[in-house]
């Protein structure tokens, strides 16, 4: 008896001690930020890398350093261990309410966080997370700030914290007032600060910053307003303001102001709501709340346009907006966070539910002054907007200067074409077909030179609001004229045919002038008419950032691709019929003869294959995704000079045009050559003598 006494006390001793190591593991763990709350714990590295031989896209973990728990991962590239992933965390349920003295009934039952994610101790749990906020502190859930705070924002910390903002917004989003939106906030901005930002890159979760917007949109939908207008949340990384709205309210906005690094400068942003958008509201109030995130956009930029061939970083604040289901459509301002002259803006709204940009939720209506404004389409899964930055690359460079270029060079040459052929008209139009060849000509180049002046007003407009109307004329103006290049184009290759195959019937030159004019301009006034009159009521006509017809929404532009690319279709074919209908070497005919006609049938090419518009044809292939930049290069130098290709092979190189010129300078000298002559005359000499 006395032995197993002994026994007994012994194991109690030992059960004593054992419990009594397990809480000093316990403080350990969590002891520091336990007594000093105010000091964030740094995070040691022991193993910046792994060990071994590091293969291309081979993979490995190591432990996170003390008092971390999780791992961090690492890949292999170019014979480098680079950071992938980290779960580094030091949060835990027990640590959240630690001061409460709960953690021993806590649950991680659905809903509530994952017990991946929390590290839970307790041996027999009772209550959720939830659950143990709304008893400790409901008014304003300001029991857990303190310890988020004082966490640092690993990835493991950023990727807890998510999870937690997510679960009350689930579960503790009923009647959410100021102060818990406030808190809320908080937590949230813990997590937004600047010097977070980049290990958001090392979540595996991958959708964390998605579900953050949605949470914190989720939980602010919920907010109810006791004042006509509040400033509910001012932290620097998330800002919160809501109004009072109405039938009768007039046209309201919303400004904010936020730093996206650790300047003084901050980055201005404004939501507005159009009158004709409130009327649609009933008389009794409704509330409009807003939330601009100034750094956040930084973790959505990866999640960039699908069709995209260059990342588009976001380039101003991300603003969400909380409207009554009746509102659709409202207007918003960002200012630039990268002022380069080189980044251009393209507006765009955040789709939860596919959880990337949408560039069809937005338009933008102006870019000046580093200064951008959008119309955007609100919805329940479209609720949050910004603006992209797609930089201009060295190609699109190349590009501009070749069609700046040979624009100037096409628009001296096409006067030049005009001058000639008005002074020479006369003495080459002599029979129909001549004069008809002369007056396609003549239309071809009134059409491009037109077109040209159009494109180069419209590329150096600025798109603003009040110059819709003039926007709109340019892009018709241009539209038509670049019809009409074709359609003369067209009448030209059909003239050719006539020539070929008729031989002894000529066509009135009168009746031959109305089927040219009907087709050179009749047929371009109806197809651009009737694009105006199709796509204006769909507000579809034009492209949001420049003056000309509409790709993305109604497929405007259309309306001139198909009939440029069947006309040169249809005139690829007139030069193949002129090349086999031209003269056939004779049987036993010698070999200088065939090289004649070699070069007879290259001139004709050559001659036809810009008076033609073949050259457009090169547009195909640039149609043709991830095609090389030569076919953008070559389509860009043969389109832009079109117009001194048409000087030399329409003008310069026709014979009969350069013996009117020989006969038109000799006229000019020779009168002058008589009136030298007559004053140099010994009459003449005289008459000068006698005064």
């Amino acid at each position: 008896m006395k032995s197993q006494s002994t026994m007994i006390c012994c194991l109690m001793l030992f059960l004593t001690t054992e419990c009594s190591q397990y809480r000093a593991k316990i403080h350990i763990k969590d002891g520091d930020k336990r007594q000093h709350p105010e000091e964030k714990p740094k995070t040691r590295r022991i193993q910046e890398k792994c060990h071994g031989p590091c293969i291309t896209s081979s993979n490995c973990s190591q432990p996170c350093a003390l008092p971390f728990r999780g791992e961090i991962g690492f890949t292999c590239n170019q014979n480098k261990w680079q950071k992938s992933t980290e779960t580094c965390t030091s949060l835990s349920v027990e640590m959240l309410f630690q001061d409460l003295n709960s953690a021993s009934r806590l649950s991680v039952a659905a809903p509530s966080i994952p017990l991946r994610i929390l590290d839970f101790r307790a041996p027999e749990p009772r209550e959720s997370v939830a659950q143990v906020i709304r008893r400790s502190c409901p008014r304003d859930y300001a029991c857990i700030i303190d310890v988020v705070k004082s966490a640092e924002a690993t990835s493991g910390n950023i990727a807890f914290i998510v999870e937690l903002l997510k679960n009350i917004s689930t579960d503790l989003s009923d009647n959410v007032t100021k102060e818990k939106m406030k808190s809320y906030s908080e937590v949230a901005n813990h997590i937004l600060d600047t010097a977070a930002i980049s290990n958001w890159a090392f979540i595996p979760d991958r959708n964390a910053s998605s579900d953050l917007l949605q949470s914190v949109n989720s939980f602010a939908r919920q907010l109810h307003l006791r004042n006509a207008s509040e400033n509910i949340v001012d932290e620097p990384f998330i800002q919160t303001k809501g109004f009072h709205i109405s039938h009768n309210t007039a046209e309201e906005s919303f400004r904010f102001s936020g730093n996206t690094n650790n300047t003084a400068e901050g980055i201005l942003g404004m939501v507005e709501i159009p009158q004709h958008e409130l009327w649609k509201l009933p008389a009794n109030a409704s509330q409009a709340i807003t939330i601009a995130f100034p750094t956040l956009g930084a973790v959505l930029k990866e999640d960039h346009l699908p069709n995209a061939s260059l990342p588009r970083p976001v380039n101003g604040l991300v603003l969400s907006v909380i409207l009554p289901d009746r509102l659709q459509q409202i207007f918003l301002t960002f200012e630039k966070i990268n002022k380069s002259q080189s980044a251009r803006a393209q507006c765009v709204g955040w789709h939860s539910r596919k959880r990337r940009w949408d560039e069809k939720a937005c338009e933008k209506t102006l870019d000046i002054n580093n200064k951008v404004k959008c119309r955007c389409n609100y919805t329940n899964a479209v609720m949050s907007f910004s603006i992209l930055m797609s930089p201009i690359s060295i190609d699109d460079k190349i590009l501009d200067y070749i069609t700046r270029i040979g624009l100037s060079v096409s628009i001296l040459s096409l006067v030049l074409c005009l001058l000639i052929e008005a002074t020479v008209w006369s003495r080459v139009v002599v029979t129909e077909i001549s004069y008809m060849r002369h007056v396609c000509i003549v239309n071809i180049a009134v059409s491009l030179l037109t077109a040209n002046v159009w494109f180069i007003i419209s590329s150096n407009f600025s798109k603003k609001a009040q110059d819709h109307n003039w926007c709109i004329a340019m892009t018709f103006f241009s539209h038509f004229f670049y019809l009409s290049l074709f359609f003369w184009m067209l009448f030209k290759a059909l003239l050719i045919i006539y020539g070929i195959l008729v031989v002894f019937h000529r066509m009135m030159k009168s009746r031959m002038m109305a089927i040219g004019f009907v087709i050179g301009y009749g047929f371009p006034l109806i197809i651009a008419g009737t694009t105006v009159a199709i796509t204006m009521p769909e507000k579809g006509y034009m492209r949001h950032d420049a003056c000309w017809l509409n790709w993305d929404n109604t497929k405007a532009l259309l309306a001139f691709a198909i009939p440029a690319l069947v006309i040169v279709a249809v005139n690829l074919l007139v030069v193949l019929v002129v090349a086999v209908n031209t003269q056939r070497p004779f049987i036993g005919s010698s070999k200088s003869q065939d090289v004649a006609i070699i070069r007879r049938i290259s001139k004709n090419v050559a001659i036809l294959t810009p008076l033609l518009g073949l050259t457009w044809g090169f547009g195909v292939a640039t149609l043709i995704k991830g095609n090389s930049l030569i076919f953008h290069i070559i389509f860009a130098l043969l389109n832009a000079f079109q117009g001194f290709f048409i000087l030399l092979f329409g003008t310069i190189m026709d014979h009969k045009i350069r013996d009117a010129l020989r006969m038109k300078m000799s006229s000019l000298k020779g009168p002058t050559r008589v009136a030298e002559n007559a004053s140099l005359s010994p009459t003449n000499g005289s008459k000068l003598m006698n005064r």
